[in-house]
């Protein structure tokens, strides 16, 4: 996958796993999101009630099923042998798990996202290869309990104005209601959990983020 089509998968990015799903199938969440219109996924199966051992692996594997089947670029969440063995199109990293350089040894070929939360953790993580930084969080979040500092649109700026090319995806707190805000500070795209797994209707509200985030309003 070459930089413009690794953007063009970045606008809309759901993070999900059974734990954000409010009971429901995270399968058929998925599903409905893709038929809204989402470009990117990522199975993160942590936090209270997470699957484990071969459940966590079907878990993987039918979500996995279903991106191929829709043409959609399927990420796994901090575990490179998960990554591979499910056959992912990529890796995400946070700052405190496998280094990147390594990761990018033990998966040649896969995507390589690293969370960056300030200018020196991009800057250090583009040096160690990342295709992509997601940046965050941007807003207040319950998603994760170990969620940092807000940052806001702001610091997602900064780190454009220091310099940083990379393509940026926010991620943190983030809904039809604020996409834009994210976009115009410079990202390439969203990164959402709740605001579609705990939607109502997560196909509409797809729909919706799609269409925000339509015409990256850049400035």
């Amino acid at each position: 996958m070459n930089p413009e089509q690794l953007r063009a998968a970045l606008r809309v990015y759901l993070v999900l796993g059974s734990p954000n799903c409010a009971g429901r199938d995270p399968v058929q969440v998925l599903a409905a999101a893709l038929d809204g219109g989402i470009t990117m996924v990522q199975f993160r199966e942590k936090g209270p009630g997470a699957l484990e051992g071969a459940s966590r692996l079907a878990l993987g594997g039918a979500l996995r099923r279903l991106c191929t089947q829709r043409g959609v670029p399927f990420i796994v969440n901090d575990d490179v042998a998960l990554a591979l063995e499910l056959g992912a199109d990529g890796v995400h990293i946070g700052q405190e798990d496998e280094p990147a350089a390594l990761v990018r040894q033990r998966a040649p070929g896969l995507i390589v996202g690293v969370s960056a939360h300030n200018q020196a953790e991009a800057e250090s993580a583009v040096a160690a290869g990342a295709d992509y930084l997601g940046v965050g969080p941007q807003y207040v979040t319950r998603t994760k309990l170990d969620a940092r500092e807000v940052q806001g649109p702001a610091g997602l700026r900064r780190m454009r104005d220091a310099g940083i090319r990379a393509l940026l995806v926010g991620i943190g707190g983030i809904d039809a209601g604020n996409a834009a805000a994210v976009l115009a500070a410079g990202a390439d795209g969203v990164a959402v959990v709740s605001a579609l797994t705990q939607a109502r209707d997560p196909r509409a509200a797809a729909a919706e983020l799609s269409r925000v985030t339509a015409a990256p309003l850049r400035g």
